[in-house]
Formats: structure tokens, sequence, C-alpha cells
């Protein structure tokens, strides 16, 4: 499925689904064997995002990967030297210029592995998600459990009244929900 050899050719590879999906387990898990192969790889995540470290990223099973916390796409390729391998969590909180961003990555030779929200919790496509899975070469999308009923879920339902788009939390503030469930609730 995906190609790690030093002869590589650049890509993007985007993983994708709600909350609690395993995106960012699935992130570290291809950021780890491209270390253990021995190439260089770089971790980028939004400096906003500091739910359970500041420098690190971090899955909700406890699973860790260092990473470099940024303010900006742009500053991604300021700080992207000799690299095989860029990795981006949490790729919804970045601005738009976060997709040229790749792309020019990928232009130069770098596989380029983003793992994002695709949706908000509104249902809605999340910021630069949908213009980032139209440009990469793979797209994985993962789904969580509906906490619910037990179905594949790939709505990430917010249990707070807050309807500001960015709401950081964690699973007292979000529940992963099938489309059934969520649609019984927000109707």
């Amino acid at each position: 499925m995906f190609v790690e050899s030093s002869n590589q050719r650049g890509w993007i590879e985007v993983i994708c689904g709600s909350m609690f999906s395993g995106k960012t387990e699935e992130l570290i898990r291809r950021l780890k064997r491209a270390n253990f192969a021995r190439q260089r790889v770089e971790i980028f995540k939004p400096v906003l995002d500091v739910r359970y470290s500041v420098e690190e990223v971090v899955s909700h099973d406890a699973r860790t990967i260092r990473s470099t916390p940024v303010d900006s796409s742009g500053n991604i390729l300021l700080l992207t030297g000799e690299v095989d391998v860029v990795g981006i969590d949490e790729a919804q909180f970045f601005d738009a210029h976060i997709v040229s961003v790749c792309k020019e990555l990928a232009d130069r030779g770098i596989r380029v592995v983003v793992a994002g929200l695709d949706m908000d919790y509104l249902g809605k496509p999340f910021g630069p998600m949908p213009l980032l899975m139209a440009t990469a070469e793979y797209v994985t999308k993962v789904q969580a459990i509906c906490v619910h009923c037990g179905s594949p879920a790939h709505h990430s339902h917010r249990l707070t009244a807050n309807d500001q788009l960015v709401v950081l939390g964690e699973q007292d503030t979000y529940e992963p929900l099938c489309r059934h469930c969520f649609n019984k609730i927000i109707r």
C-alpha cells in the first residue's frame, strides 16, 4: 500500500475520521515505522493542541511521539530540513495554506502523513481537510464505535453546550456516534 524506500518520490497520505477513531494512533504507528526504517522524520502539530502534551503528539490511548508545535502551516516549511517523512496531526486546526504546504513537501520528494477530523461537531466538512483529502494520493478513513448502539461511528457529537467551532476536549466533551444516532440527537 505505502512504498517506504530511500528512492521514494513524495506523496500525501491523509488519515481522517471522528474523535476516538484512532487517527492519531495510526499516524504514530506509521511514523514510528518510518523511524525504525531509519528514515528522517519530522512531526508537527498546531500550537493550540495542548490536551495531553505541549511537545508530543499523544493518542487517546496514551501512545506518544515527539513533535514540534507550530502556530501556522507556513512554519512547517521553515522547520523542515533534510527529511524523508513529515507527519502532521490535527490538520483541521491549521489554516487553508496547509494544503499548499503539503503539496510543496510532496513535490520535494517527501512523504507527508496527515491526520485530522474530516467533520466538525455539526457534521460539516472541517477546515482544510476536504482539500487535503482531494489532494492526497492515499486516504484512510477510520471509524470509532457508536457509544449508543455499537455501529461504526463517524460523527463527533459534542456533549457540552458551546457553539464555537474549535473546542478542545476528550471523552467528557465528545462522544462518537453513528449516522442514525447522530441524526436522532441533532434533530
